[in-house]
């Protein structure tokens, strides 16, 4: 009888203590907390709200981010290149969560903590992309152990960056520079095909049937060229533009010096989606959002 008294509402008028009542209360409680929680769950939108520009990005919470190469964080992080990245886990200088790596190839959670040669590294960092007009005698390359000017000399930020393919150091014009590793590989992949416009200016003029030969592509130390596209300026048939979608060592060089043609003058007037119009030579800035969705959009990273 005492029991059943127990069982009752108590004198503050509170509701029962049984042990049936008890787990309906459970049960209601953990059903709040899964309405709660479903509340917290990201939504797919069917469209981008009209009021959030094109070029804005939506940015996913570190815990729905998918596991990533290890050498692509590195890269991702502005360190080093991919391939440079490999060498570093090779030799044993990379530690995620404080375990030494040496594991090619092995995927982790961008929000691991990620140290090379014992100085952390973070998978966020703030992408930059700069275009320049690059000058003659200058090379293409971050440094140079023969002492020669690189474009690292003229475009001097304190973020590091690195360039996007190579230019001859006696070629001018448009060149990429970011810290973007996975647009940088996706701009040099042939897969992708990025068109580059040169503008050539030649010892001679162009004969129409080298000029054909060029276009359909033309056997050279390294294999066949892909077809390109090539114009001559009827009123000064030494000048020439080529468009490729290769980028191979020195191509437009030896394209037509397989003619016995002397390249006397090369200029890239574009690459991808980017020109140098406006900009002077040995000049450079940071590309406007417009630009960098239109170079994004080219590789189909949106």
């Amino acid at each position: 009888m005492n029991k059943r008294k127990d069982y009752k509402k108590n004198s503050q008028g509170g509701e029962s203590n049984s042990p049936k009542n008890n787990r309906n209360t459970k049960s209601n409680k953990s059903k709040e907390a899964s309405k709660f929680k479903s509340n917290f769950k990201r939504k797919k939108l069917k469209a981008r709200p009209k009021n959030i520009p094109e070029h804005f990005e939506e940015v996913k919470r570190i815990t729905e981010l998918d596991e990533i190469r290890l050498n692509k964080y590195i890269a991702e992080s502005g360190h080093c290149s991919r391939r440079a990245a490999d060498e570093l886990i090779a030799e044993g200088v990379v530690r995620v969560n404080g375990k030494k790596v040496k594991e090619l190839g092995m995927k982790i959670h961008p929000g691991a903590d990620v140290t090379v040669n014992g100085d952390p590294i973070s998978y966020y960092v703030k992408k930059i992309y700069i275009i320049l007009n690059k000058p003659k005698d200058c090379v293409t390359t971050t440094s140079d152990d023969r002492g020669r000017k690189t474009i690292m000399d003229i475009v001097k930020i304190q973020k590091r960056v690195y360039p996007v393919g190579r230019l001859d150091r006696n070629t001018t014009g448009a060149i990429l520079l970011t810290n973007d590793g996975e647009l940088t590989n996706r701009m040099i992949h042939p897969r992708y095909r990025v068109e580059k416009v040169y503008s050539v200016g030649l010892d001679k003029a162009l004969d129409k049937s080298h000029a054909r030969q060029i276009a359909d592509g033309v056997e050279l130390e390294d294999g066949k060229t892909a077809p390109c596209f090539v114009w001559i300026n009827p009123e000064k048939k030494s000048e020439v533009s080529v468009t490729i979608t290769e980028g191979r060592y020195r191509q437009i060089r030896r394209l037509f010096e397989k003619f016995a043609y002397d390249v006397k003058k090369l200029d890239r007037k574009q690459f991808g989606t980017l020109v140098t119009n406006g900009l002077a030579r040995g000049k450079w800035r940071f590309l406007n959002p417009k630009e960098i969705v239109m170079i994004k959009k080219s590789v189909d990273l949106i």
